[in-house]
């Protein structure tokens, strides 16, 4: 049965606080009963987003943040991922840029997927993913 429930966090742009974030999401399915297959894809979803983070955000060198919010308002699953980085800009030359799957999966796994950045570079995700009836399973 889900409730309204909201987690933030603001962790620094680690590859290990992706795990965090990923941890805090299984401890809200648990309180709400989420099945494991919407779980998985929530999952796949956030890290996709708080891993672009840790990775894009930030010049070499520079440590930043990874701010979450998920807020859970009856069957829709509101995450919200921010930076203070450079901002989305085409990475041509750079081979660790992988294959950019992120963006697809992630709109793939939510209802809705939506990307601002800031003249200033920083980039907010926000992805609205709908809890099954039945609690996903």
């Amino acid at each position: 049965m889900s409730r309204d429930a909201s987690i933030e966090m603001t962790l620094p742009a680690r590859p290990e606080s992706v795990t965090v974030v990923r941890q805090a999401l299984s401890g809200l399915a648990d309180v709400n009963g989420w099945g494991s297959t919407f779980l998985t894809d929530a999952k796949i979803a956030v890290s996709e987003a708080s891993t672009n983070v840790v990775v894009h955000a930030y010049p070499d060198g520079v440590l930043g943040t990874l701010s979450v919010m998920m807020t859970l308002d009856g069957d829709r699953l509101v995450v919200v991922v921010r930076d203070q980085g450079v901002g989305i800009s085409p990475r041509l030359n750079d081979r660790s840029a992988g294959l950019g799957l992120g963006m697809p999966l992630m709109a793939a796994l939510s209802s809705e997927v939506h990307v601002k950045s800031t003249d200033g570079g920083h980039t907010e995700v926000t992805m609205v993913l709908i809890v099954p009836n039945g609690a996903g399973e």
